[in-house]
C-alpha cells in the first residue's frame, strides 16, 4: 500500500516532506509508514518525526467528534451500511483492552507500532466507547508519539548502528 501510494506521489513530483505528510495521514499506513518513508527518503531525524506526527495527529479530532455522525448517515444509504459495520465491528473487536484498562489501554494500543493498531483506529474505538474528546485526544496523541519514538529507533538508529 505504502509503496503505490509513494510512486503514486513521487509520479507528481511533490517534495519528499510532502510525501511523508501525505503517507501519514492515511490510515493503516500513518506515522509508522511515514517515517519508513522518510528514511528511504534519506529526510533527516527530527524533521521526518515532527511531519509524520503532526500529519497523524490531523484526523484524530475530526474522528473522535464526528465518525459517530458520520457512520449514522452512511448506514441509510443501503451501500455504505456493509463498510460502516464492518469498520464497527473490526474497532469494536480490537477494543477489549481500551474497555478494561481505558486511557491506559488506549494508550498502549495506540503505541505500540503494530498492524491494525494506530490513531485512526484508536481514535474510532475511543468514540464508539463514548470516551470524553478531551483526554482521548491526549491520550492518543501521547500514543502516536511513542510509536513514533519506536519508529524512530527501527527506521533511523537500529540501520545507523550497521552502517545503513
Amino acid at each position: 500500500m505504502s509503496q503505490i501510494l509513494i510512486d503514486f506521489l513521487q509520479q507528481h513530483n511533490l517534495p519528499r516532506e510532502v510525501i511523508i505528510f501525505i503517507i501519514s495521514l492515511f490510515p493503516i499506513v500513518e506515522l509508522r509508514g511515514g517515517l519508513i518513508a522518510a528514511a528511504l527518503f534519506k529526510v533527516p531525524m527530527m524533521q521526518a518525526f515532527l511531519t509524520c506526527f503532526v500529519a497523524n495527529i490531523i484526523p484524530i479530532p475530526f474522528i473522535l467528534l464526528f465518525i459517530k455522525v458520520i457512520f449514522k448517515f452512511l448506514k441509510k444509504f443501503r451501500m455504505f451500511q456493509p463498510m460502516v459495520n464492518w469498520l464497527e465491528n473490526k474497532a469494536m473487536s480490537k477494543s477489549e483492552s481500551v474497555k478494561n484498562k481505558q486511557l491506559i489501554g488506549l494508550y498502549c494500543f495506540v503505541a505500540i507500532p503494530l498492524p491494525g493498531t494506530g490513531g485512526w483506529t484508536g481514535a474510532l474505538i475511543a468514540s464508539l466507547l463514548d470516551m470524553p474528546f478531551q483526554k482521548s485526544f491526549l491520550t492518543i496523541a501521547a500514543g502516536v508519539f511513542s510509536a513514533g519514538i519506536i519508529m524512530l529507533m527501527i527506521t533511523y538508529f537500529i540501520p545507523g548502528l550497521f552502517g545503513f
